[in-house]
Formats: C-alpha cells, sequence, structure tokens
C-alpha cells in the first residue's frame, strides 16, 4: 500500500479534480502489476495496474488507495474491471465519498466474490487527497493560504515593496505548490500593488494542470493590462453586483476571462459562497496568495485550513506592512492556536506548514 501511495503522488499536479490515486497487484510479496491515475479522463490506477499485470492478476490481490469506482463516468467502473481479472481480494485504504461510489464499489466486488479490506493506511490516503475529501464532504475546497515573512512578521515595506522577501529556493517551492492546486486566489489590492501574474513556473519538465486563477474584485478594480487579465491561464473574476444587476448563475466570458457575481457580506464579497462556487466548479485545493487584508478575512472567517509560511531571516522594522489584519483580541483565550505539521529549511530560509487546532 505504501507502493501505492508513492505511485498515487505521481499524479499529484495533474488529476484534478480527480484523485490522486494508485494500485498494485500482487501475489503475497511479488508485484505483478502497477499503476496511478494520470489525468482526468484518463484510465484510473487500477486500469493500468491490470494491464500490466494480465493473467497474473488471477486469484492476485490488489492494493488500491482509494476504493473503486462503481459508475460509468468519463470512464468504466473500476471495480467491473477487478472482478473481471479474477482478482481474490482487494485492500483499499480509503472508501470514496463521492456520492455515485460511496460503499457501491465495496458492495460491488463483495457481490463478485471478492474479499474486501479498507482502512490500511487511511490517514496518508487521505492527506494524499485532503482537497478531494474536503469538496466532496464539506462542500468547500481545502484553503491553504501561503504567506512570506521576515523574522519581524513583516510582509513588505511601508510602500509596498516586497521583492524578494525569501530566496529563490523558497520561491521555486511555492511553484510546486502552486502546481498541486485547483485554483490560485488573490484580491485586487493584491493586483493594484504588485501586477502579479499567478501561473505556475517549474524548472524541471514536470508536467501539470494549470490552476485556475480567481480574483476577487469587488468593485470591479483591476485596471486593463494588468497580468492576470492577459488570458495565458483559465482566469475568473469575482464581483458584487450592483443594483442594476442579478447575481449570475453562468458566468460572462469578457475577453480571456470569466466574470461572475456572488453575493456580498457588508463590505466585502461572502467568502463562504466563493469557496461553495469553486468547489461548483470541482476545485480540490485553493492556494491564496494575497495582503493582509484578505488573508486576515479568511482567519476571521474560519475558513483556512491550512497556512504555508516561509520565514527569511532578515527584518523590515516597525514601519514595515504586518502579516495579518486580524481582529483585535480582548482576551488570550480568544487567540488563533495553530498546530506545526511540517518545517523544512529551504536555502536560507524556512518554510512551516500549519494547521489551526480548531476545526474551520
Amino acid at each position: 500500500m505504501a507502493h501505492a501511495l508513492r505511485l498515487a503522488e505521481r499524479g499529484l499536479y495533474t488529476t484534478q479534480p480527480n484523485p490522486r490515486v494508485g494500485c498494485v497487484i500482487a501475489h503475497a510479496d511479488q508485484v505483478v502489476g502497477e499503476g496511478w491515475h494520470e489525468r482526468a479522463g484518463q484510465p484510473h490506477a487500477e486500469v493500468f495496474a491490470l494491464r500490466e499485470a494480465g493473467e497474473r492478476a488471477q486469484g492476485a490481490t490488489a492494493y488500491v488507495t482509494l476504493e473503486p469506482c462503481a459508475h460509468h463516468g468519463r470512464t468504466p467502473p473500476c471495480a467491473e474491471a477487478l472482478i473481471a481479472a479474477g482478482v481474490a481480494r482487494v485492500v483499499i485504504a480509503a472508501e470514496d465519498p463521492f456520492p455515485q461510489v460511496a460503499g457501491r464499489g465495496i458492495a460491488m466486488l463483495r457481490a463478485a466474490g471478492i474479499a474486501v479490506d479498507t482502512g490500511l493506511m487511511c490517514d496518508a490516503a487521505r492527506e494524499l487527497n485532503i482537497g478531494f475529501f474536503s469538496r466532496i464532504e464539506r462542500g468547500r475546497p481545502w484553503l491553504r493560504v501561503k504567506l512570506a515573512m521576515s523574522l519581524d512578521g513583516r510582509t513588505a515595506l511601508a510602500n509596498g515593496e516586497s521583492k524578494w522577501i525569501t530566496s529563490e529556493a523558497a520561491r521555486a517551492d511555492v511553484q510546486r505548490w502552486r502546481a498541486r492546486s485547483s485554483a490560485i486566489l488573490t484580491g485586487s489590492g493584491t493586483v493594484l500593488a504588485d501586477n502579479p501574474r499567478l501561473t505556475v513556473r517549474l524548472s524541471d519538465e514536470q508536467a501539470f494542470t494549470p490552476p485556475l486563477r480567481v480574483v476577487l474584485d469587488r468593485q470591479r478594480r483591476t485596471p486593463a493590462g494588468s497580468h492576470v487579465l492577459d488570458g495565458s491561464v483559465p482566469t475568473l473574476m469575482l464581483h458584487a453586483a450592483t443594483i442594476d444587476e442579478t447575481a449570475a448563475e453562468s458566468g460572462e466570458s469578457v475577453g480571456p476571462f470569466e466574470c461572475l457575481f456572488v453575493p456580498q457580506r457588508g463590505d466585502a464579497l461572502d467568502l463562504n459562497a466563493v469557496l461553495a462556487l469553486l468547489a461548483e466548479r470541482g476545485c480540490n485545493e485553493v492556494q491564496v496568495e494575497a495582503g493582509p487584508v484578505l488573508c486576515g478575512a479568511l482567519f476571521a472567517a474560519g475558513l483556512v485550513d491550512e497556512l504555508l509560511l516561509y520565514i527569511a531571516p532578515l527584518l523590515l522594522g516597525d514601519s514595515a506592512r504586518p502579516l495579518l489584519h486580524l481582529p483585535s483580541l480582548d482576551d488570550m483565550a480568544q487567540r488563533w492556536k495553530l498546530r506545526m505539521i511540517e518545517q523544512r529549511q529551504l536555502g536560507n530560509d524556512w518554510r512551516l506548514r500549519l494547521r489551526p487546532l480548531k476545526a474551520a
């Protein structure tokens, strides 16, 4: 199963909106077939593994990181393929919460007389597809906020200059996190201040599916000629409806990007509605690369699932811009508590992965 999970990781940048899945077919400790889901619309991991195993799949055990599908989508049901191949046993790491599967694949296998075991390395399998499980089970993507700061917690000078706080190694690492995301989200304030491209730039030849570029622009402040409007990748601009407009159910194409209206909550876009909309569009993991106002609002709303924090060994001083704008606290009991998931040195910088202790 550990090998199947390593195979599944090969689809880290290419399978969305589908989950990353790996499969190993073996007789005892002899592997006769292996495969992984490479890209949405293409065969699933079980199909590739069965092709490699051929007749040797008869009587074998299949180790699969996610419950085999039981419905006809863009590909036939994998549960049927395993039955037809004559495997004797299927070991599944995690059950699939997708409504059209959700136990049906397991039931189909057992009805055919195949022994089925579940739960082996389930936590690792769910972690690999944390965004997929979030979208299906919670109705919203897994939200990861990326921030970079100095040792004194500053993200830019008072005049807005921020290039570059972190090293080239840290910036290259950000590209890999972008590549695994379904969408990269920012606000119009960041667009006006930095004119970012928000595209994936990998130094190797690694294949990836370009993430959707999402700009929250309540008042339509994004100027023509901004990099986010260049049409290089799919782009979604989210606005608030004016008095003369009603919320649109489908997008309106304006040049090389799409515009949608979303509800407001007070003087800002409804962030819950934004995430629900992205989930409807198949977004599993969303990476936020924005300023202290939007990132602070997401934290305050309890919508941040993970913080990707890069720390550079330098000081910017008291007048520099803060990491987040958060509400004032009256008591230490109100503080936001985070749990360390991982820490890694990248060149001269550090990358921390943290998650709120209390689930959103």
